[in-house]
């Protein structure tokens, strides 16, 4: 059972503490709060410490104003590493620095005892209780922050310097700003708001054992924000590897590089960007371990093996980074013959993501020194994959199952053996009548599947672009069949042989419900404000809109035979059939 250290505390509780010695971690992210915060903390703040604008209706001894948490644990120099708060508690050290430049050279006796108060909240101190000015209680070692020396240099002089133009100086700034208006209108409520914010505005302080349980508590408690990924822990481990070289700058500066690379090529359904680049390099690295064991560990999990032993490699940074330029290549539809860049299109509308780490592996086994595929055997694995996936999501749907047949092939690619899938190879008759049987309803990932397989299986069919939105268009459409009622089985309207891609931007009114005047549509039109509509990219509507006066319940039956037939062929070409 994991041990907790819970206590509700002031501000001056917390901070003025002799234990209290604060670090922002290197994985953190750096401080990111703007004047909207910093003024929405100020006007709370200032509205529970003079209610209603009365400095008398306050209660000191019962009031209080809850900030939130403050997650931390006690890392291996004795330092309260901070993994939720930092932002908030970063910004009552810069409000409290700038009271302390208020209070610094007044002589009354309010303004003394506050003065003191902040100090020893902000610097540690000796043993006679007097703060020493070159020690504060707060440090930041936040490794993509190049601010941070300001920070503490703020803290220390409570100066900004000339021309910074920081998040740090701008918060502070706008402290200063706030406190010297409230002298100047409210001149005795000064001292008050310092000392009420001190006394009775309350953290909570969590201390766990270990940073794992305190990355747990902040998941748990943090349902706003953004919590720490699992790529800010391993940005630290990164770090701390390449410091010790005496390369940190250098680090720094490849890791935005990435970081930067990876937001504009991921778009991830959990996790980040960098998460999704790890998660890609990992299924290589177990591959190389020779793992085949079909319960995948969590990320970090992963990472941090033997002390993070992975992460010290300097062959792992050079990894991803060659990993996420492959992946940026493919987003751009850059560097690849056109076969090749419509396979990976096809892939992009995969039932499930399993192709993207197949993938991940081929290009790092595979690579030469430039980091180029030879093209011929990229397009036939391309193939070989795209043919295997989506027949196994009819013959066993869900990416859990797929599990058991891919990480063999994974480990097959790093040794250099060919991939075959020649335990799961299906058998002809049987995965016909599977298709066939199948109900492809627009919800299910695998209609869009093979409605872009079709689509690209037609030799004629052009490359989209990476970001062209498709969507699943009913050529038979349902009004018109709920009009004509002409229709023997109804189900046909939900058949495979009934539906195609059509880009999102063709808009068909419903009542251009018959085929004949959704055609303009499909060839494209010239509209009533002499505007030219273009028309679908999408080769098999286009001829079907141009050589066909109808398109009735005869022809959705023989297309979906021919989309079945045609894949069951494609199975058989890619050595997929026993």
């Amino acid at each position: 059972m994991s041990k907790l250290n819970i206590d509700q505390k002031t501000i001056n509780d917390l901070f003025a503490s002799k234990k209290s010695d604060f670090l922002i971690p290197d994985y953190q992210r750096p401080y990111a709060w703007t004047e909207d915060e910093c003024n929405t903390l100020w006007d709370d703040i200032f509205t529970f410490a003079f209610p209603n604008d009365d400095c008398d209706a306050f209660d000191s001894a019962n009031d209080e104003y809850f900030l939130g948490p403050i997650v931390t644990f006690k890392n291996a120099d004795g330092k309260l590493e901070i993994i939720d708060g930092q932002q908030r508690l970063t910004t009552i050290m810069l409000l409290l620095r700038a009271f302390y430049s208020k209070f610094e050279f007044m002589k009354d006796k309010q303004s003394v005892s506050t003065r003191d108060t902040i100090a020893r909240c902000i610097w540690k101190t000796d043993e006679f209780g007097d703060p020493d000015k070159d020690r504060l209680k707060i440090d930041s070692e936040v490794a993509s922050d190049d601010d941070k020396e300001e920070f503490l240099e703020i803290l220390k002089s409570g100066r900004t310097g000339g021309g910074h133009q920081s998040k740090y100086a701008a918060t502070f700034s706008f402290f200063e700003d706030k406190i010297a208006r409230l002298v100047n209108e409210y001149p005795s409520y000064t001292a008050y708001l310092a000392t009420r914010i001190l006394n009775n505005v309350i953290l909570l302080p969590i201390e766990a054992e270990s940073q794992d349980t305190a990355l747990r508590i902040f998941s748990t408690l943090n349902d706003r924000g953004l919590p720490l990924s699992d790529a800010d822990i391993f940005k630290s481990q990164f770090y701390k590897h390449f410091s010790d070289a005496g390369r940190k700058d250098e680090f720094i500066s490849r890791w935005k590089v990435l970081e930067e690379k990876c937001a504009a090529i991921f778009k991830p359904m959990r996790g980040t960007p960098m998460d999704e680049l790890f998660t890609r390099y990992m299924y290589f690295e177990r591959a190389r371990q020779g793992n085949r064991n079909t319960t995948t560990e969590a990320l970090r999990d992963f990472y941090e093996k033997n002390a993070y032993e992975l992460l010290k490699r300097d062959e792992t940074f050079d990894n991803l980074e060659q990993l996420a330029g492959f992946w940026e290549r493919v987003d751009k539809q850059d560097g690849f013959s056109e076969r090749v860049l419509k396979r990976l299109f096809v892939l992009g509308y995969a039932p499930n993501g399993m192709w993207t780490y197949l993938v991940s592996v081929y290009f790092m086994s595979n690579k030469d020194e430039q980091g180029e595929l030879d093209e011929g055997e990229f397009f036939s694995f391309l193939s070989l994959i795209t043919a295997f996936i989506w027949a196994y999501a009819i013959e066993r749907p869900g990416v859990n199952a797929l599990r058991t047949p891919v990480y063999p092939e994974m480990i097959n690619i790093v040794n250099g053996e060919a991939v075959t899938f020649a335990n799961h190879r299906f058998e002809a008759g049987a995965i016909r009548d599977r298709f066939m049987s199948y109900v492809f309803t627009n919800g299910r990932p695998v209609t869009k599947s093979m409605l872009t397989w079709w689509a690209f299986n037609n030799d004629a069919q052009p490359l989209l672009d990476a970001d062209a939105r498709l969507e699943i268009e009913h050529i038979y459409s349902k009004k018109r069949a709920d009009a004509e009622g002409a229709l023997k089985d109804r189900a046909n309207l939900e058949s495979l042989g009934n539906k195609s891609l059509l880009e999102k931007r063709i808009n068909i009114r419903a009542s251009d419900y018959r085929f004949e005047d959704k055609k303009k549509y499909y060839l494209g039109y010239v509209d009533g404000r002499k505007q030219e509509k273009e028309g679908t990219r999408i080769k098999e509507l286009a001829d079907m809109a141009g050589n066909s006066d109808d398109f009735t319940e005869a022809d959705i039956v023989e297309r979906k035979r021919e989309i079945v037939d045609s894949f069951v062929d494609f199975l058989g070409a890619n050595g997929l059939l026993a």
